[in-house]
Parts: structure tokens; C-alpha cells; sequence
């Protein structure tokens, strides 16, 4: 067998393993039970810093969003499909914590290549997804809702960076998905993109203050209507 050939009948082998890491790294805390004697919550940065065997599933995820191949087997491992070409030119649609700059360009690392502000309508904001620390972390999503709207940033990025952006969303997984909305921007141009949404509570919990303050700032930052920014300054923070 040439080397070709082994490479491709060994890669399905090498994406299972580390996607078996990620994903089932990410759902248990006994590895830190066993090490610390004791319960910890699972992914905190405090844990992902001292812990190397709780680091693991981080590094195995990120050295898989490196590698549009890797991801391919990847997300075929999750029961979903990593279409289109890694340079392909899509548009995303940002409601949350990645409006703001510190967020989207620094902590993960994309350039866009095109920023506009954005209306989507049929669709309300809501906090109503599980987060961490329990019971004081709420993040957004959206719900369907023919009487409202939700303001955002529409970012122009390749489909490689939202590979990249779908590995600190949790995506292919049982939270987050990929919906295709329209969304017009402030110069009445229709602009198809994609939207993050996931299955939420029947109730809405409570988001932290620094989040809040993400979403607000990076609302302000955009140039968002004032009206939608109230809206954020009068949701209640956990604390």
C-alpha cells in the first residue's frame, strides 16, 4: 500500500479517536473528581489551566477546526455534513456575545471580511439557553416570532472560519445549529446568512453582567438603533 492510500484509510481512524475525546471528554467531570478528590465544573478556564487530562478534549477539538479535512471526518462522525469549499465567502449573522470586537476578532481569532448591521425579522432574542456557572449564565438565542425582530451584525467570513467559529459554538453537537435566515441590512439590502439557534427553555434564565455588557457595547460599537439597545441595557443580569 502507498502512502496515499494509507494515509486516507488511516485518517477515519485518527478523526474518530479525537472526535471520541472531544466529544465525550467534554460531557463528564470525573476525570477532575479523580484527580482532585472532589467536583469541579468541567471547562472552566481555572480547570482547562491546571488540569492537562480536562484539557485534552480543547486540544483534540482545536487541532481538528485546523484542518478542513480532519473536520470533514469530524462532523461526518457527529451525524452532520461540513459542506462547500474552505474559501468559499459566506455571511454570518452575529446576535450575541460576538457583536463585539474583543470577541469575534481577538478571543476567536477571525478576521471578517466585510461588517454591516443587520434587522432579522420573524425572530425575537431570548436567554434561555443552560451556561456555566449554573444559574448565572444565560446565553442568547433565537426563537421564532412572526411580531418581532433582532438586531445584529452581519460579518462576511469564509466557510474555514466558520468552521472555526462552529468549534466555540459546540457545533456539530445536541446545542447549537446552523439556520439560514434572511436579514436585511441598513441599506434595505436582503442578505442571506447563517444564524446560530438551539432548542431552549420555556422559561429565560438570567445572563451574566459581563456578557450583557459584550452584546450592549457591541451593539453600541455597530451603530445598532437605540431603541434595541435599551432593550439590552433593561435585561436583567444575574448578577
Amino acid at each position: 500500500m502507498g502512502l496515499r492510500p494509507f494515509l486516507w484509510w488511516l485518517l477515519p481512524s485518527v478523526t474518530a479517536a479525537l472526535s471520541m475525546v472531544a466529544v465525550f471528554g467534554l460531557r463528564s467531570n470525573r476525570y477532575s473528581e479523580l484527580i482532585h478528590g472532589k467536583s469541579a465544573t468541567f471547562g472552566s478556564r481555572r480547570d482547562r489551566g491546571t488540569n492537562p487530562i480536562m484539557r485534552l478534549p480543547f486540544k483534540a477539538r482545536r487541532l481538528v477546526a485546523k484542518s478542513w479535512l480532519l473536520s470533514r471526518c469530524y462532523y461526518r462522525f457527529r451525524g452532520a455534513r461540513l459542506v462547500g469549499r474552505a474559501r468559499e465567502e459566506v455571511w454570518y449573522f452575529a446576535y450575541g456575545a460576538n457583536m463585539h470586537d474583543d470577541t469575534f476578532r481577538i478571543r476567536r481569532g477571525i478576521q471578517p471580511l466585510e461588517c454591516r448591521s443587520g434587522r432579522l425579522r420573524g425572530y425575537r432574542l431570548r436567554f434561555n439557553l443552560g451556561g456555566r456557572p449554573k444559574g448565572r449564565a444565560a446565553p442568547a438565542n433565537l426563537c421564532l416570532d412572526p411580531d418581532a425582530e433582532v438586531w445584529g451584525v452581519l460579518y462576511r467570513i469564509t466557510r474555514r472560519d466558520l468552521m472555526r467559529l462552529d468549534s466555540t459554538e459546540g457545533v456539530p453537537g445536541r446545542g447549537y445549529r446552523h439556520i439560514m435566515v434572511e436579514v436585511e441590512d441598513t441599506d434595505n439590502r436582503r442578505v442571506a446568512a447563517i444564524a446560530y439557534m438551539a432548542q431552549g427553555k420555556d422559561v429565560d434564565g438570567k445572563p451574566s453582567l459581563r456578557y450583557l455588557m459584550l452584546l450592549r457595547d457591541g451593539a453600541r460599537a455597530h451603530g445598532l438603533p437605540e431603541q434595541y439597545i435599551r432593550f439590552l441595557e433593561d435585561v436583567e443580569p444575574a448578577y
